[in-house]
């Protein structure tokens, strides 16, 4: 049998690579290729907008691909009474992980009682009203644990006897980020990745804006203009308007370290460190657990950001106050650090400031919507507040029937069961994925479960005419096959190594030393076979 594989290096756009100069004309041209800017293009594109994405560089390289990974309400925040951000974050929360069970589940938290910190009856109270703040379908409530007997106490240090437990989300942040572009351009919108967008020109009706990068030069003229640029957005409003904005932001850093496997469970812990600050600790990519985050004010270069050796060491010295297994700055196998743009409050501290967004209009000429703050579980619902304003601003208040539409919708991969969310996709991914095993039972175990994880139901695209490892083409990499480069590269915009091994999975957590160069040294070949 001749092999199936047939591979094929492709523009984001579907088309041979060139430097060709283009021109669109759009309704709305959005700024910021993070999980706000391409939510609102999700959103936009789907109520029938014409819409160009903009990203001067990957999808989800800075804030969005360094979160907890968690679609929460927020539990903490109770504390600081943001009582309305809890609600439409837990609002959200089930809402979203029924659109995209595939890169989305239900998790388990376990509170170890500190008596030296907040009082058991204060986080009873606190718990209590987090169950009840916005409906609850399938993710069960919280309760009491006995921590002498329960699975989560037995790699906790001795001291820690009593806690609670409650319900959250996990998330793929980058795959979504990605999903919502992938969704919006199956709508009709233009993603733009690598393509840095210079100071727009306002006109009374519209905005001229030129799109730089990787050789190209790309003109936009678009009736209204999102600034979704993130810790950005600031510096991007004054260079479009000249002036510096009525919304300040307060740039803060979280940053987050990867250990050995501290424990053997499934459960997430949540710890409370004697400063005040929350630091969760969760299981990551089966052989590993994640910790963080910090919560520090950041004042460096945005294109530069890292975690610090005394972030480092702190993170550390929280492990190693609740675990029985200790680690030191040694043993962190990686780490990452995100700048989050949140919203200038009267807080004291980092950690205080408020995580909800703002969004603000300007009509001074054409339209300008500046997107300030907010957060991956809060960004279906930022986007359909923007998208309304811009219906209205853009006279399309007709189209207001399809407001809402992502409520009802799922994310590329996400339709399980069907093109709307359904709550047996988050309940019976297992079931969906075992049925699909049997289908695929050439490829080894393993790696069939990341491809279900990673694309589900777009997993019989990515092996759509394939039937032996032999069709996938050349293992580049240990599990990474050229039929998946290709697939990532043609349809979910990957250019690097950095791309597909940090972005689009983590696979490159499993890698040995070496192993980026030789993909990129692969992609490179690859991309130069196709344009001879």
């Amino acid at each position: 049998m001749e092999a199936a594989y047939t591979g094929s290096v492709c523009d984001p756009e579907g088309g041979p690579v060139d430097d060709t100069p283009k021109r669109y004309e759009c309704d709305v041209l959005i700024v910021g290729g993070g999980i706000n800017g391409a939510a609102i293009a999700r959103d936009a594109a789907g109520r029938g907008l014409r819409v160009v994405l903009c990203e001067k560089d990957d999808l989800a390289q800075h804030t969005s691909s360094a979160s907890s990974k968690l679609i929460h309400g927020g539990l903490r925040y109770l504390e600081q009474r943001q009582f309305g951000l809890v609600r439409k974050a837990l609002a959200e929360r089930e809402t979203l992980l029924s659109s995209a069970p595939h890169i989305m589940r239900p998790l388990r938290f376990v509170m170890p009682h500190d008596a030296g910190a907040r009082p058991a009856w204060m986080i009873r109270a606190g718990l209590f009203l987090y169950d009840r703040l916005a409906r609850r379908e399938f993710l069960p409530g919280s309760q009491g644990v006995d921590l002498r007997t329960h699975p989560a106490g037995a790699s906790l240090q001795p001291q820690y006897t009593r806690g609670f437990m409650y319900s959250d989300g996990w998330v793929d942040d980058a795959r979504l980020v990605v999903l919502n572009a992938l969704d919006a351009r199956e709508r009709g919108a233009v993603i733009l990745t690598h393509a840095r967008c210079n100071p727009p020109q306002r006109h009374p009706d519209g905005w001229n804006a030129t799109l730089e990068g990787e050789g190209r030069h790309v003109h936009v003229t678009a009736r209204c203009l999102v600034n979704a640029a993130g810790p950005w957005a600031a510096r991007f409003l004054h260079g479009a308007t000249n002036a510096a904005g009525g919304q300040a932001l307060r740039l803060i850093k979280g940053s987050h370290i990867v250990v050995p496997r501290l424990f053997e469970h499934a459960h997430a812990y949540i710890f409370q460190h004697p400063d005040g600050r929350i630091v969760f600790a969760l299981p990551y990519e089966g052989a590993f657990t994640l910790v963080g985050t910090t919560d520090v004010d950041f004042r460096g270069e945005l294109d530069k950001v890292a975690i610090s050796a005394e972030e480092t060491v702190y993170l550390c010295q929280l492990v190693n106050r609740y675990f029985t297994r200790q680690v030191t700055p040694a043993d962190v196998l990686w780490s990452y650090a995100g700048v989050r743009p949140l919203v200038e409050d009267a807080a004291a501290s980092a950690a205080t400031a408020t995580r909800d967004f703002r969004l603000e209009p300007d009509l001074a000429g054409a339209p300008l919507l500046s997107v300030f703050g907010g957060k991956i579980t809060t960004s279906r619902k930022l986007a359909e507040q923007a998208v309304d304003w811009i219906g209205q601003a853009l006279g399309r208040a007709g189209h207001s029937h399809c407001a809402g539409w992502t409520e009802q919708a799922c994310l590329p991969g996400g339709d399980l069961y069907g093109p709307r969310p359904d709550k047996r996709g988050v309940l019976e991914f297992g079931a969906w994925s075992a049925r699909q095993a049997g289908r695929y039972a050439w490829l080894p175990a393993p790696l069939f479960e990341r491809y279900a994880r990673a694309y589900g139901t777009r997993i019989h695209l990515l092996l759509a005419r394939r039937e032996s490892l032999a069709d996938m083409g050349p293992e580049v990499l240990p599990g990474l096959y050229a039929a998946e480069i290709d697939y990532l590269m043609q349809h979910e915009w990957a250019r690097s190594s950095a791309d597909i091994l940090w972005r689009r999975s983590k696979l490159g957590l499993h890698m040995a030393p070496g192993s980026a160069v030789r993909l990129d040294e692969w992609i490179a070949a690859r991309q130069g076979a196709v344009a001879i």
